[in-house]
């Protein structure tokens, strides 16, 4: 059996990313997915994912956004591919709001994280907001805070891009490959597929949604899986307005609804309808039991409740709607850590709907880890033990 330095399960976000930074140290990988990625059955779709440097998460996070903004440039220069747009961002905010995203206080820690990092942002009053972006119908009360190096990452774009990397500095890939699990020893790990078996001196658990039928039933309660939905909503005249260039990537924590929304200029013109969605926190699932069929009662509630109050140039026909699954922990956080019990295991889940952002500095991270057992990076927030 061919023994490898170090297995990466699951090649979404951060798989991709940690094969690619593991290769290109020269160490021996093998990186194996049930699937054919980029797919969209997991994660890691959906055209586009939201890229800020000042995390409403916790400041604590900004120096992988940062890190990982230097690595996309540097992928698009040795690869030719097009995966970050700077368009601006733009987070709306009043005292009166009733909309929650996943933490709480998220505008006032995006502001102090700015601050702490020195991020370039404005604070906008609401005339100031209706004057420079009418596309958004604010209250008197809402208060905006814009950041200009804010954008969008194309997730399939930054999947396909690092997998092709990672071959190039020697990886082998092995795709529409089913791991049915692994085995753990002072010596290294074996993990069990549908084709074979394989032995490796470190494993990498990033596989997303399924990471919790792998962990372990002991530590797979902190990772609930929860059906999300995309929508694509086309626009009610001119398309200049919604364009990049004029429309900024945008998070609002509405007054009204519980739940708050984010969106996307429109990338691909008239056609593409303007991307638009919310965290949806009731439905837990399993990724081979969701529901992945959007219907139209789903589209017509979501431009009813979401959509037409606040944004007006937006129509009620949705051009398209998919699924994708969130895989959440109580406080929102990431983990990335050795597995409690096997110290040849590497647990990456930098889940719960806002780390596609950071995942080329986590693959950084993940690799650092496989060959020093430490990192660069600050990653004491995410271990596993908190959740004990």
């Amino acid at each position: 059996m061919a023994k490898y330095d170090v297995l990466v399960l699951g090649l979404g976000a951060m798989g991709s990313a940690a094969a690619y930074q593991a290769a290109r140290r020269g160490l021996k990988v093998l990186g194996l997915d049930q699937f054919s990625p980029p797919h969209g059955l997991g994660s890691s779709h959906g055209e586009t994912r939201i890229t800020r440097l000042a995390i409403g998460e916790g400041a604590h996070c900004t120096p992988l956004v940062l890190r990982s903004h230097e690595l996309w440039r540097e992928i698009e220069q040795e690869t030719g591919a097009n995966l970050l747009t700077v368009t601006g961002g733009l987070v709306i905010s009043s005292p009166a709001k009733t909309a929650t995203l996943h933490v709480p206080d998220f505008f006032a820690n995006t502001v102090a994280a700015a601050e702490k990092h020195r991020i370039a942002y404005r604070l906008l009053t609401a005339p100031e907001i209706q004057e420079r972006f009418p596309q958004f119908r604010v209250r008197d009360d809402e208060l905006g805070y814009y950041e200009p190096d804010a954008g969008f990452l194309r997730p399939e774009a930054c999947v396909a891009a690092q997998l092709n990397l990672a071959k190039k500095y020697g990886a082998e890939i092995h795709i529409d490959e089913k791991a049915l699990g692994f085995e753990a020893s002072a010596n290294g790990v074996t993990v069990e597929t549908q084709q074979g078996s394989y032995a490796a001196e470190r494993l990498i658990l990033a596989a997303g949604p399924w990471l919790p039928g792998l962990i372990g039933a002991r530590y797979a309660s902190p990772f609930k899986v929860l059906r999300q939905v995309l929508f694509w909503f086309a626009v009610k005249g001119d398309i200049d307005p919604f364009l990049p260039g004029n429309c900024p990537i945008f998070i609002w924590e509405l007054q009204g609804p519980e739940q708050a929304i984010y969106g996307f200029p429109a990338i691909d013109g008239p056609q593409g309808g303007v991307k638009i969605a919310t965290q949806q926190y009731e439905e837990t699932t399993t990724p081979d039991s969701v529901n992945r069929h959007v219907s139209d009662e789903e589209a017509s509630e979501m431009y009813r409740r979401y959509i037409a109050p606040y944004l007006p140039g937006i129509s009620p026909t949705c051009v398209k709607a998919v699924s994708c699954l969130y895989t959440v922990t109580p406080d929102a956080g990431f983990v990335i850590d050795f597995h409690p019990e096997w110290d040849r295991v590497i647990v990456a889940s930098p889940c719960s709907g806002h780390g596609f952002k950071h995942s080329a500095a986590i693959g950084e991270a993940l690799a650092e880890l496989v060959v020093a057992g430490k990192s660069r990076f600050d990653l004491s927030a995410f271990r596993i033990g908190r959740f004990a």
